[in-house]
């Protein structure tokens, strides 16, 4: 594990990205396209064993560890839980989340028969409940509107996306953006403060109405930037 607070803002090479909630189908996606990119990757479960089974079909030099784990051996730690099991989560690993860089990629959604819909999240976003609960971590907001379909698609090459990526610790964004342009197509963009991360949580909505009307895995491009 590697000292962030002594290196330049957008050094992401030699770091530790641990993924929580890894064994899901946008964990394991953000793992292999990350370790596919040259990182060391861990990802996290309740159960070990069901993380060491995933990490092993990865492959790629992916390790798998309980949630505690990897939390503790990562020096970046992805959230990619589902919403209802957020929050009990990262209250009980606020203690090795402390001194970490965390990204929330949790979309607060529903479903019923018009389609999705966002959440309200009394703390305005996942992001911010995330926040509240770390504490002593660094929380960022990022990953939210890529498919996992052409996460695990090995046909896929590149992901032409932007990653809009919210924070209030200007170190901790531009790590996070260096992680999102290791990605082949991806782009790291700031995209504001974390109070800001509501709107973009919510965003994923539309986009899965318009990739259920299209047939497609839509994603976002910033112009002019």
């Amino acid at each position: 594990m590697t000292d962030i607070s002594d290196k330049p803002a957008a050094s992401v090479d030699d770091l530790v990205i641990g993924v929580l909630g890894g064994t899901g189908e946008q964990g394991r996606g953000l793992a292999r396209r990350l370790a596919m990119a040259g990182q060391r990757v861990i990802i996290g479960s309740r159960d070990a064993s069901r993380a060491a089974t995933a990490a092993e079909e990865l492959g790629l030099g992916v390790t798998g560890l309980s949630n505690a784990d990897c939390a503790r051996a990562s020096d970046i730690v992805i959230v990619a839980v589902p919403w209802d099991g957020h929050g009990a989560l990262l209250e009980g690993l606020a203690e090795p989340l402390a001194g970490k860089v965390v990204v929330d990629c949790v979309n607060p959604l529903a479903f019923d028969k018009q389609g999705a819909y966002a959440l309200r999240v009394d703390e305005g976003s996942a992001a911010e409940q995330a926040a509240g609960l770390l504490v002593g971590s660094r929380v960022v907001a990022a990953f939210h509107h890529i498919s996992a379909v052409l996460l695990l698609d090995e046909s896929v090459e590149s992901i032409e996306t932007d990653v809009l990526v919210l924070g209030d610790d200007r170190v901790a964004t531009d790590l996070v953006q260096a992680l999102a342009d290791r990605i082949p197509g991806m782009r790291g963009v700031y995209g504001g403060r974390l109070r800001n991360a509501g709107q973009v949580e919510a965003l994923t909505a539309n986009l899965i109405s318009i990739n259920r009307r299209y047939k497609a895995h839509a994603g976002l491009r910033v112009t002019d930037v």
